[in-house]
């Protein structure tokens, strides 16, 4: 890349890579004591692993990854099919068995010069550098089934032209249907646009904001009809205006909005990058910049290390969650409104919250029952000697929310071991132990162990 190019646009570097087909199967089982599997086992597992105390897992799939970063034109997709069994066993003469069955993923991307477009059923995340040790993003993290979805945009940061590099920006709209079945509203559909800016470029400090809106509307609610889902409703909830034919949208905005921000620093070498990230977000206006609203006190702190240099410690990450204040206490209150009371993932219309199958989209150590939350978290990875692993603790004390208060507390451990046996026909054997321990899920030790295969279809 010349020094002083105009337009540094990765397109203009040389093309090496090759196009591949590759599959994949991976088994798993997990087993535990107590009501539920330990939560770090089924937290950010894309809805994969199962809350149950005991179940398992069967997936199938073929991957076409993106192999040609530096071309203006590149392309991947993915057929990924998964069964899964799960149940208790509160006591041996009836045990209570589930199965399913689902697409982990289906989806194709392609991208045009420096234009992405993605369809189908792929993870959205938006958040930490180190997705693999952080406690989820805020807005969407790993925690759920990803949605079923279209979107255009700037995935990869861009150079923006004439400014050398040193200016960088992305940016893009989707539009999601969360399929799953709500007792009391369904079809919902997803909105969400994002933008974002970098500056440094090539230089070793650099500092980026993201500003991301989402919004869940229309759909059909068994209590108020149709919500509004023609191209006006849309609109409506694209500008987050007033709508719809309910009292509460009316006065407000149509659909349930979240407004969401990230700032971070990074600070790079040869091999190596620290990243310090400040995360926020907002369930109502006015929408201030990050650390300037009522609720600047609330928000995920998060700091990561990664290098590729010494294999033993590969990554540590440490954060420090805290959405204890909400504006305070109260909403409104003898005639005055105070614009407290946020009550994150909540919504008077689309009751079952910022979820999806059950799950929360964004942090898993929050629930709409249990919004208020502070929480340390820690992850460190490697590689000893082709022995990968993964270790985390996180320690949450919860407040419930401020409408019914409820205090618990727990403390989550993992630890996870992965090892490639190529005598083994190359497979691929992992062995994760975890536990909970506190008032909040009760004490809870498992254990779960996976086998997963990859291999080579083909290459042109």
């Amino acid at each position: 890349m010349q020094a002083w190019d105009w337009w540094p646009l990765p397109m203009a570097q040389p093309d090496i890579c090759r196009d591949s087909l590759f599959y994949v199967g991976e088994l798993s089982s997990l087993s535990s004591s107590g009501t539920q599997a330990p939560s770090l086992f089924w937290h950010n597992s894309d809805g994969n692993i199962s809350a149950m105390p005991h179940s398992g897992n069967i997936s199938l799939g073929i991957i076409k990854p993106a192999t040609r970063p530096n071309r203006w034109f590149d392309y991947d997709f993915g057929v990924v099919l998964a069964g899964r069994i799960d149940g208790t066993q509160q006591n041996i003469a009836q045990p209570q068995i589930n199965g399913t069955g689902y697409f982990r993923e289906l989806y194709a991307h392609v991208r045009l010069y420096i234009v992405d477009i993605t369809a189908g059923i792929h993870p959205i995340y938006f958040g930490a550098s180190d997705p693999k040790l952080s406690s989820g993003s805020l807005l969407f993290s790993n925690n759920a089934h990803p949605i079923p979805r279209i979107s255009i945009g700037f995935e990869r940061w861009t150079p923006f032209p004439g400014l050398f590099g040193y200016l960088e920006i992305k940016g893009g709209l989707t539009h999601g249907w969360l399929s799953d079945k709500s007792e009391v509203v369904s079809g919902t559909l997803l909105h969400h646009k994002f933008i974002g800016g970098r500056i440094g470029g090539k230089l070793p400090v650099n500092i980026s904001y993201e500003f991301h809106h989402t919004a869940q509307w229309g759909g059909y609610s068994t209590d108020l009809g149709d919500l509004g889902n023609n191209f006006d409703a849309f609109v409506k909830t694209f500008m987050v205006r007033s709508g719809g034919n309910t009292y509460v949208e009316q006065i407000n905005a149509q659909g349930n909005h979240i407004a969401f921000q990230q700032l971070a620093l990074d600070v790079k070498g040869a091999g190596w990058k620290v990243s310090a990230y400040w995360q926020v977000i907002n369930e109502d206006g006015p929408i201030r910049f990050i650390g300037c609203g009522m609720n600047n006190t609330d928000g995920l702190w998060g700091i990561s290390a990664i290098q590729d240099k010494w294999p033993f410690i590969q990554g540590i990450t440490y954060e420090f969650l805290n959405t204890t204040d909400q504006s305070g206490p109260y909403h409104d209150k003898d005639g005055c409104v105070y614009g407290g009371n946020d009550e994150y993932y909540r919504n008077a219309i689309y009751q079952q919250g910022w979820t999806y199958f059950d799950r929360i989209i964004g942090s898993p150590l929050l629930t709409t029952d249990n919004n208020r939350v502070m929480a340390h978290h820690v992850g460190i990875r490697g590689d000893i000697y082709g022995y990968q692993y993964r270790a985390i603790v996180t320690y949450a004390d919860n407040y419930g929310r401020y409408i019914e208060p409820k205090r618990s507390n727990n403390t989550a451990v993992l630890l996870e071991i992965k090892k490639q046996v190529p005598q083994a026909w190359g497979l691929e054997f992992g062995i994760c132990l975890g536990g909970d321990f506190g008032t909040q899920y009760g004490n809870t030790f498992g254990a779960m162990i996976t086998i997963q295969k990859k291999g080579l279809i083909t290459q042109w």
